[in-house]
């Protein structure tokens, strides 16, 4: 199983076909087999990143498909991420670290355009030379004329890589046989070459119905159909953007515990809740409904790309009313980084890193201050909960420096360096900038003793994502002709 292998790339006719996850569920086919793989997304754009164990910021898709690797995420998976601070604007982020924030105008448009991409094929070259095979993933559709010159992530890695390049269709959403022929098409014959196959993602029902149409894209896209994957709900791999987020907007319900995310319009790390929605006592939903507030028992504030403009919206909107409403009688509140900020007294941005309003009054319910700052703030993190002695693990992603305003509270996490992180004012008021502190039993118990008779602490959520990640390679090797891959690389 030493032999190299051909590197392997997975690119769309849109965004959101499926590429992360069949990129994932390939890195665990090919560590199953023997091989030693990592993942690589040139650019990536995403408000869901995190953090590797140097401390760097990276995509939270290529830090799951490294996981289903088998290996820690390095920033070479991921060289440039974005994170949208507005419509129009994005903190751009070079190997791990923030170079700054651009509009897509100077962006794309801008002389840095090159540098980057000159900074992507090092950071390629530098993980195929610790990798076999490097398994890539395309960004958005390969086909958009007006920015393939300027594009650093698609066809022009494919090129530099000589990756066996596969083209993914969402049936699901319709238009597959115009999808499919159309970004062909458009292709160059260099580009068209790399292509090797196409999958067809998300299919409903009997896949023997569809061989008539897929001999018709056989034919007018002129190379063989690999595989059809199934449309699946019950294999669980978290997702890469908030895309959709706006589907979870539900209701309470009940017997069960109702939690109530604040669906912001910045919302970052979402993948902070994945464990509590599978928690079999609760029902997890994102809401800016001010009644389905008042009637949750517990109410999460989550992290924001843009805290500031974020609470400005909860404020006109009636949110934030109905949050300290909610509090007031006796319901849960926590925060969880930019959620943090917003619970305390103030938050300032003297230096207008995410907003142009300097200073804005919080929700008041925690006694903390926070100031945005030029450094950010990327950490794995080991710590202990509270009074519990259980180690737990998490990670910070910030650029907010926050101190209590008064003696009184408690610190709520105690890291394994002796320093400290969070205000716990109460079982039902608590806040801290760690991602990733519900995916921990010690503090998912504690949140959720006091309104179910029996815990979760049997679930083992580390293996349940191993689990997922199997079921995901089962179900792509039952549909999918590995020979074909194996022979094409």
């Amino acid at each position: 199983m030493n032999t190299p292998l051909r590197p392997l790339m997975f690119v769309g006719t849109a965004s959101d076909v499926g590429k992360s996850i069949i990129t994932a569920g390939f890195c665990r086919i090919l560590k199953q087999d023997g091989y030693h793989p990592a993942p690589f997304k040139g650019q990536n754009m995403s408000l869901n990143s995190y953090a590797t164990p140097e401390g760097f910021e990276i995509g939270r898709a290529q830090a799951v498909q490294a996981e289903a690797a088998g290996i820690p995420c390095h920033t070479d998976m991921n060289p440039v991420l974005l994170k949208p601070t507005n419509d129009k604007n994005a903190q751009v982020i070079l190997n791990g670290k923030p170079i700054g924030t651009q509009s897509a105008w100077e962006y794309f448009m801008g002389n840095n355009n090159q540098e980057l991409f000159a900074e992507v094929l090092k950071a390629y070259d530098r993980l195929a030379a610790r990798y076999t095979p490097v398994v890539i993933e395309g960004a958005g559709s390969i086909s958009e004329l007006n920015l393939k010159q300027r594009d650093i992530t698609n066809m022009r890695v494919a090129i530099h890589a000589n990756a066996a390049t596969y083209l993914i269709g969402d049936i699901d959403r319709g238009g597959i046989f115009a999808s499919l022929y159309g970004t062909m098409a458009l292709l160059t014959p260099e580009e068209k070459a790399c292509i090797k196959g196409i999958i067809i993602n998300k299919f409903r029902g009997d896949s023997r119905l569809f061989e008539d149409g897929r001999k018709m894209i056989e034919d007018l896209c002129g190379v063989p159909v690999i595989g059809v994957l199934p449309y699946f709900r019950d294999i669980f791999i978290e997702e890469e953007d908030s895309v959709q987020l706006q589907l979870k907007k539900r209701r309470t319900v009940t017997n069960k515990i109702n939690i109530a995310v604040i669906l912001l319009n910045r919302l970052s790390n979402f993948t902070d809740f994945d464990r509590l929605e599978k928690d079999p006592a609760v029902h997890l939903f994102y809401t800016i409904d001010p009644a389905e507030i008042a009637k949750s028992e517990i109410i999460i504030l989550p992290g924001s790309k843009n805290t500031i403009e974020d609470l400005i919206v909860l404020k006109n909107n009636g949110v934030a009313a109905a949050i300290i409403e909610a509090y007031k009688n006796g319901k849960t509140v926590i925060g969880i980084c930019g959620g943090y900020q917003m619970m305390g007294e103030t938050i300032e941005d003297p230096f207008a890193i995410e907003s142009n309003t300097a200073k804005v009054a919080g929700l008041g319910l925690l006694p903390v201050h926070t100031t945005i700052v030029k450094e950010k703030t990327t950490l794995q993190r080991s710590f202990t909960y509270r009074h519990y002695a259980a180690a737990c693990t998490g990670y910070e992603i910030h650029m907010g420096q926050t101190s209590f305003t008064r003696s009184g509270p408690e610190r709520l996490l105690r890291f394994s360096d002796g320093s400290t992180d969070g205000c716990y004012l109460s079982d039902t008021c608590w806040g801290t900038y760690v991602h990733g502190i519900l995916d921990n039993d010690a503090v998912v118990n504690d949140l959720l003793s006091k309104f179910a008779d029996t815990t979760a602490a049997s679930f083992d959520y580390r293996q349940y994502k191993e689990d997922q990640y199997d079921k995901l390679a089962n179900l792509i090797r039952g549909h999918v002709d590995m020979s074909l891959v194996y022979q094409n690389m």
